[in-house]
């Protein structure tokens, strides 16, 4: 059975002298693994369409199991983000979180557009590392956790000063700070940009510009959720945190 979905290229991995495996987030199917026939021939027309971070439209031959990937057509090859090293690590990592995250066999169309998204602020020039959080954020629900970021998560209350609480699973307003001893305070603008990753589209943000300061404490919060509640471990990570590292690759610090 023939199916024509648009797609984005998870990832891609050599399968014998000729052959790539090609994993696919569609819109339509979801999470689907393909058999790319002769991908890696430099002279195949799937070579190039079946590089990481490419948006496509895919015909894949599929009924249960691996398909097999017959065509695909350019949508966006994404060729930006794969001039600058650090825009590489970061949408590496954005698509290895949710290659992780999400489970084949069913769409998942919130995820593609999540995906896609993010892909395209970073073609664009977007802060990498905020389009990083956005998607840490927006993707927590598929490992089960789901955050308690629009009231009190124990009170309800909406009003007042509030803390992130690892222990009570979201905010925490002052009236009940007591239930958690090692709630971390927030500020109004730090409780504000939590809120807006989590629930906000990505297309719909513009040029953000955050201080450098400012992502890393909320990085802190959305890192030990995945590494304490989750369990998962991000393998592009450990490269981001490599390039962090080196102050030649760095960009110049923000002013807001």
């Amino acid at each position: 059975m023939l199916h024509k979905w648009e797609g984005i290229v998870l990832k891609a991995r050599a399968y014998g002298e000729t052959n790539k495996i090609v994993t696919l987030l569609t819109r339509e199917a979801g999470k689907v693994a393909t058999m790319a026939r002769g991908a890696k021939k430099p002279t195949s027309r799937l070579a190039s369409v079946t590089q990481p971070f490419t948006h496509g439209v895919f015909v894949v031959q599929h009924h249960t199991g691996m398909g097999t990937l017959q065509q695909g057509e350019y949508l966006n090859a994404m060729r930006h983000i794969r001039e600058d090293i650090i825009v590489t690590a970061y949408a590496s990592y954005v698509m290895e979180l949710v290659e992780r995250v999400v489970e084949e066999g069913k769409a998942e169309p919130f995820a593609f557009d999540v995906l896609l998204q993010a892909l395209q602020a970073l073609e664009e020039g977007y802060d990498p590392e905020a389009i990083a959080l956005f998607v840490e954020w927006k993707m927590l629900p598929y490992t089960g956790v789901q955050p308690i970021l629009h009231a009190c998560a124990v009170c309800g209350a909406v009003e007042g000063e509030f803390a992130f609480s690892f222990a009570q699973g979201g905010f925490l307003c002052h009236r009940c700070y007591q239930h958690d001893p090692y709630i971390i305070r927030l500020t109004p603008t730090q409780l504000k940009l939590i809120r807006m990753f989590y629930t906000v589209p990505i297309d719909q943000i513009g040029k953000l510009e955050l201080k450098k300061e400012t992502k890393y404490f909320i990085k802190k919060i959305i890192t030990t959720i995945y590494e304490e509640q989750t369990g998962i471990r991000f393998k592009t990570k450990k490269f981001i945190e490599q390039l962090e590292r080196t102050p030649a690759l760095q960009p110049k610090e923000d002013t807001e």
